[in-house]
């Protein structure tokens, strides 16, 4: 894992803490790579702020820390770049395709779109939300992957929903990321997710990203698609040239 900066690191053990409510320092360390002693001043650190109470070798997640940021917040934020985005990536989709939206809330605002189609599709999802909006559309058959349901998250997570892919022949996967940076690709902070993502993007034949303007030149914790797995990426605003000529150069269509 590379290395992370102290918020960085604070931040994934809250997610940690949040997934399994009680973890010892040792079970951070060996997640993190970090060493013990750096772990034992976050936690005391956070402990402060009121994060977590500290236990003999480990520490335990108040019950009064609600995740922060949830998916009903995020699906409000920048809507008018999201939709900007989506009326321009709903033009890649085809009557009979078989696609994957994953559980971001830029992928439910096509979904939405899509629910008021009569194009007929198979959509396969690890979108709760995404999900539930889709399935009141009788032209589109919905595949939600199994997996895990996490307190705070629209997210089906984990790897239990691999057979299903296994079985499925995938168009095209559109896909949104806390941040995009040409060097380090797609990132994103859910670690418990992102496995799921990358198993996605390897039985499609295509993916296209959906970045708005404020995520780029970003990058968080995990990556999960190197920029070179893009074959289309589309924003809402006009990209800077110089990461324009990057991705030409990878043959990656640009649509901004």
């Amino acid at each position: 894992m590379a290395k992370m900066f102290a918020e960085e690191r604070r931040k994934l053990i809250l997610s940690l803490l949040q997934k399994e409510n009680r973890l010892t320092v040792k079970e951070l360390s060996q997640s993190l790579d970090v060493s013990e002693a750096t772990l034992r001043t976050d936690l005391n650190i956070m402990e402060e702020e009121g994060l977590l109470t500290r236990t003999h070798g480990g520490a335990v997640l108040n019950d009064s820390i609600l995740p922060k940021n949830t998916f009903s917040e995020r699906s409000t934020k920048n809507i008018n770049f999201k939709r900007s985005i989506t009326n321009k990536a709903i033009r890649y989709i085809e009557n009979e395709n078989s696609i994957i939206l994953d559980a971001s809330t830029t992928a439910l605002e096509l979904a939405r779109k899509l629910k008021e189609t009569d194009i007929r599709l198979t959509v396969i999802t690890n979108g709760l939300s995404t999900a539930l909006e889709l399935k009141e559309n009788p032209n589109i058959n919905v595949i939600l992957l199994g997996g895990i349901a996490r307190m705070g998250s629209m997210a089906v997570e984990g790897l239990l929903g691999k057979s299903i892919l296994d079985q499925i022949n995938v168009d095209i996967m559109f896909t949104s990321a806390s941040g995009f940076t040409v060097q380090d690709g797609l990132t994103d902070f859910n670690v418990y997710e992102v496995e799921l993502k990358k198993l996605m993007i390897e039985k499609s034949d295509q993916v296209v990203a959906l970045i708005d303007h404020t995520k780029i030149g970003r990058s968080s914790i995990a990556s999960f698609a190197p920029t070179e797995k893009i074959d289309a990426f589309v924003t809402d605003e006009k990209l800077p040239e110089d990461i324009t000529k990057l991705l030409s150069n990878l043959d990656i269509e640009v649509v901004d």
